[in-house]
């Protein structure tokens, strides 16, 4: 049995990567709903841009998620 070390490097760094990426993205969705707590509570801020911001982010990682499933069930090629 021979395995390809650099092919299993290269899927491994690329899932690591695209993992982080998700959890920034996601992360950064949250600040957006923060920000619009924080407008609420009256500190300022952007309720408008705190939502666009949150629906923006948790779209792009539904997008990812989607992608995935996509790539992973046969059915749907």
């Amino acid at each position: 049995m021979n395995v390809d070390w650099s092919a299993l490097g290269e899927v491994a760094s690329v899932s690591t990567g695209v993992t982080v990426g998700v959890v920034v993205v996601f992360a950064l969705g949250v600040l957006g709903l923060a920000r619009v707590e924080a407008a609420r509570e009256g500190d300022g801020g952007s309720d408008t841009l705190g939502f666009a911001q949150a629906g923006l982010c948790f779209l792009a990682c539904a997008a990812v998620v989607a992608y995935g499933i996509y790539l992973i069930v046969p059915q749907f090629h």
